[in-house]
């Protein structure tokens, strides 16, 4: 009989014990990423992480024999029912061997503690929001995940469907490479938009990095105000995500559009560093910086990106600008050396992203599940 002892983690070590976990888990599994571990410090630091300035977590870990091996977090996200107009609780950041046992016990402790703040329902995984890492992988296991996506086992989805979660949403991940050739049909379509609606698609400005956040900002909350989910950016998130991003991120792959000088649409593509990430182990210092220098400046190791975030103001939504967005970035991508990127991720509902990312070829080839279960 497994014998197990579940703590909250309330100081440094209690947190660093936490951040073990995934080492545990995934101890031999080829396709996993380690996160960096002063990045991890970074996300559940109540003093840096923006997220704790209007809203509120727990972390819980279990232990046998003094070592941690499984983990959860219960969160409490105001302003997400605040914009939803609803009492759901959340859990995050689990992780747990396959006892389905011990993910009952995981599942319990995040659910008493969502009760007692009187939430009526718990949906997940959320890391925090949906502007973090959502979902467990439901489909695509057989690839490592890109820059930014989770990862999982997928005995995953059977804990959490044994403890009585119910799918509540799934998201969808879309691959295209250069093998693919872009349809001569959204070439056209692009082109002809852009010149009829006098619509101006521009790389940012690092150089005027606050007026282009401002306008970042701007279109990000108001393009997602109608998705399932979605949370608006507080400006605090928004610099401290920026902060991190901007230091890595490839300008040629990141664009603001404007019609009649109006903001109309951004979209955000980074590049896969998931493939540095995980020759470094989740270790910056002392080895782990001249790695990622190695593999980022000198063999440029990095041949695929990720295509993050796409939005459009909805009075822009039906001029097409998701068309002319991924007939950019797929060329600047080209002529920048990537051969492959992954869109994602996409609501499985939403129609016009979709059909957008079909339209240039790409296909679905991961899934991502959000589980809820009534308190």
């Amino acid at each position: 009989m497994n014998v197990y002892s579940i703590k909250e983690a309330l100081d440094k070590a209690d947190i660093n014990d936490f951040i073990k976990v995934p080492f545990n888990i995934y101890r031999g599994d080829k396709y996993w990423v380690p996160q960096l571990i002063s990045e991890s410090r970074k996300i559940f630091d109540r003093n840096i992480n923006p997220f704790f300035l209007h809203s509120q977590a727990r972390f819980f870990v279990a232990y046998q024999n003094k070592k941690p091996i499984a983990r959860i977090a219960g969160i409490i996200n105001n302003r997400h029912n605040q914009t939803h107009n609803e009492k759901i609780g959340f859990f995050g950041f689990f992780e747990c061997p396959n006892d389905s046992g011990l993910a009952k016990e995981l599942f319990d402790s995040a659910a008493s503690y969502l009760k007692a703040a009187g939430l009526t329902a718990m949906r997940g995984p959320a890391n925090y929001s949906s502007n973090d890492d959502w979902g467990f992988l439901a489909e695509g296991f057989d690839r490592s995940p890109v820059f930014q996506m989770p990862y999982n086992p997928p005995y995953y989805l059977e804990l959490a469907e044994n403890y009585g979660f119910t799918k509540c949403k799934d998201l969808l991940a879309y691959w295209i490479d250069n093998t693919i050739p872009l349809p001569e049909k959204a070439i056209k379509i692009a082109e002809t938009i852009r010149k009829k609606e006098n619509i101006l698609v521009r790389r940012v400005d690092l150089k005027q990095i606050e007026r282009e956040l401002r306008y970042v900002r701007q279109i990000y909350n108001a393009a997602w105000s109608k998705n399932w989910g979605f949370v608006p950016l507080t400006e605090e998130e928004l610099m401290h995500t920026a902060n991190d991003l901007r230091k890595i991120l490839d300008p040629n792959l990141v664009f603001l559009a404007f019609v009649h000088d109006e903001p109309a649409g951004m979209s955000l593509s980074m590049p896969d560093y998931n493939i540095v990430f995980k020759k470094m182990k989740g270790r910056l210092y002392p080895f782990g910086v001249f790695k990622f220098l190695w593999h980022t400046k000198i063999a440029h190791s990095i041949k695929g990106a990720r295509i993050m975030a796409m939005g459009i103001v909805p009075k822009f939504q039906k001029l097409g600008l998701d068309t002319i967005f991924y007939l950019d970035t797929y060329r600047n991508g080209i002529a920048g050396g990537y051969y492959w990127g992954e869109m994602s991720w996409i609501l499985e509902d939403n129609l016009m992203m979709n059909r957008a990312a079909r339209m240039m070829g790409a296909k679905p080839y991961k899934r991502y599940r959000l589980y809820e279960k009534p308190l």
